[in-house]
């Protein structure tokens, strides 16, 4: 196994010093480790990832190699070249688990910003100090926009946030977890081959959760009663000027009617296992501003700092195989990758809707080495070994 820093890395080197996991305690798991606190309906805090992390690779004696990046991949002779900073590597068989959130996905049209405007990205910010006095710009309203705006606005800065597609969640429902419902009711564990739009559910941004000690809901009614303005979706900077979206209402409705029959499911599966879950609760539409703003002037100083929280995207420059798609995307069939031995784990929808959270990953791991071994027994038996 190779690691490119320390165990954790990303967890250690590129996240804000607040974050929480959006999954509580109980539900954060690994193959025969999970959470043993006191503290089950909690949120693991950056520093608790990683221990736990470091717990899970000293329990299971896992054949970590810290600081060794990979630099290149290539498939040559019927089997793959490894190169690292610490030499080459042959083998049969590789499983790519790099995960899809390497680099940040900022649009091109950030280099239309004003150039006095700091720009950073969710990998650069640590906390609101860092940024310059004056109004933020947040760009993005899935889980980390809606988290970084209401950490930014609290600091005493004013805070716009540019809205595109969403998915809204309530923090708790029926007095549960909504990820006890996504767990329980068996959302979680669709298989991919299943789902109707697979490529948009891979697309699709996570929901809007805050992993608060008091079980909040931060969606965008919440945020507007902070004081924090809403305007549409980011579509150009012209001459200095940001232009938005005039589809906010369209936005809301559709995130609002998603969530609405997201929750009809719960209460059908609910009757059906005989839960009690009390009466149905539906929460009140999100609030379309009565005026949102369709441009802002960038250079008249409102506006210091822009927060790209557009999303993340792999890193896949190292490999040489050609099994990227169009879109720099690895092409794969429930993590079987189009070129012979190549494997793939940590990917959105995988092979199930859960595949990207840290429970996830081990039913997909048993499927996926379940596959590599079948591969390397027919392989050793053609061979005669």
């Amino acid at each position: 196994m190779l690691e490119r820093g320390e165990i954790a890395n990303s967890w250690r080197r590129e996240r804000w010093d607040s974050l929480r996991l959006l999954t509580p305690k109980w539900l954060t798991r690994l193959p025969g480790f999970g959470y043993r606190g006191t503290d089950p309906d909690g949120y693991m805090s950056v520093g608790d990832v990683v221990e736990f992390i470091e717990g899970f690779a000293s329990s299971s004696k896992a054949p970590v190699r810290t600081n060794t990046g990979v630099t290149s991949v290539r498939y040559e002779d019927r089997e793959y070249r490894v190169t690292t900073s610490d030499g080459e590597m042959r083998c049969a068989t590789l499983v790519i688990a790099s995960g899809a959130c390497n680099l940040p996905a900022v649009p091109r049209l950030s280099e239309s910003i004003p150039t006095s405007i700091v720009q950073v990205t969710p990998f650069e910010y640590r906390n609101p100090s860092q940024l310059p006095d004056g109004g933020v710009l947040v760009v993005g309203a899935s889980a980390t926009g809606v988290q970084l705006a209401a950490e930014i606005h609290a600091s005493g800065r004013p805070v716009t946030l540019a809205v595109g597609e969403h998915v809204r969640l309530p923090r708790t429902y029926g007095g549960r977890d909504i990820l006890w419902w996504m767990q329980a009711s068996g959302i979680w564990d669709e298989p991919y081959d299943q789902i109707d739009d697979l490529s948009r559910a891979r697309r699709l941004p996570s929901p809007q959760l805050a992993g608060t000690p008091e079980r909040t809901t931060l969606d965008l009614n919440a945020l507007a009663d902070m004081g924090i303005e809403l305007v549409g979706r980011l579509a150009a900077v012209r001459e200095g000027r940001a232009l938005f979206s005039g589809g906010l209402r369209h936005l809301f409705s559709l995130a609002d009617l998603k969530m609405e029959r997201l929750l009809d499911r719960f209460d059908e599966w609910a009757r059906a296992a005989g839960v009690d879950a009390g009466d149905p609760e539906r929460f009140p539409p999100t609030r379309i501003p009565a005026s949102p703003r369709l441009q802002l002037d960038l250079r008249s100083g409102a506006i210091r700092t822009v927060v790209w929280a557009t999303g993340f995207r792999p890193d896949y420059r190292w490999l040489e195989v050609p099994v990227l798609d169009e879109k720099g995307m690895l092409r794969h069939e429930g993590g079987v990758v189009e070129s012979p031995g190549l494997y793939a784990l940590g990917l959105p929808v995988l092979r199930r809707r859960k595949s990207t959270f840290i429970h996830g990953i081990e039913d997909d791991a048993r499927d996926v080495i379940g596959h590599l071994v079948r591969q390397l027994a027919s392989a050793a038996r053609r061979s005669g070994a």
